[in-house]
């Protein structure tokens, strides 16, 4: 499976269907994503969802670019404010540009 860590997403199933997440991890053995919030779910312990049930709203192509998603992509921890703070940031840019 292709390495979608740093990616933000939109959940499109669930109980947290429209909900703002960014992937933290992949895991490969369930072809899982595994997003966090900050909030409702922590990156100490992510949400396990499959691709079909998000819409990416970055990829390797169009990236969002943030301390904390650089901090991510290169394996290093990131802490649930940081990524909370990235999120509203990238929400912002989302509605004002």
């Amino acid at each position: 499976m292709y390495d979608y860590t740093g990616w933000i997403v939109r959940a499109t199933a669930g109980r947290d269907k429209d909900g703002l997440f960014c992937v933290v991890g992949v895991d490969q053995e369930r072809n899982f994503l595994l997003l966090a919030d900050g909030k409702r779910r922590k990156v100490s312990k992510p949400k396990g969802k499959k691709l079909g049930h998000v819409a990416p709203l970055t990829d390797h192509l169009h990236e969002f670019d943030h301390p904390a998603i650089k901090k991510l992509k290169q394996g290093e921890p990131v802490s649930d404010r940081e990524l909370r703070r990235a999120l509203a940031a990238f929400k912002e840019g989302i509605t004002l540009g």
